[in-house]
């Protein structure tokens, strides 16, 4: 259960940076998480397996989304409210 949190919170972190332009190179990108460029590249699948769009600018040395979304991930209940897990905590 830990590591899925773990990846989920790489995910969103992960997210963060691409919507901010931010990533770097996949080199810089696994240094900043501390993970394998084969990890940095898993997570990226990850969110493409998700629907993102996601490509590499080389002028910028980064990520970005080619479509505005946002990363997100939670529970709907049946009485069709939604609840959220962000770090661990419900909101």
């Amino acid at each position: 259960m830990m590591k899925l949190i773990q990846q989920l919170q790489q995910l969103e972190r992960l997210d963060a940076l691409i919507r901010r332009k931010s990533t770097g190179s996949p080199k810089e990108l696994a240094r900043k998480f501390s993970v394998s460029e084969r990890t940095v590249y898993n997570l990226l699948e990850a969110l493409r397996q998700m629907g993102a769009e996601i490509e590499y600018c080389h002028t910028r040395c980064s990520y970005y989304y080619t479509i505005q979304i946002k990363f997100g991930y939670g529970f709907v209940s049946d009485s069709s409210k939604s609840l959220k897990i962000k770090r661990g905590d419900l909101f």
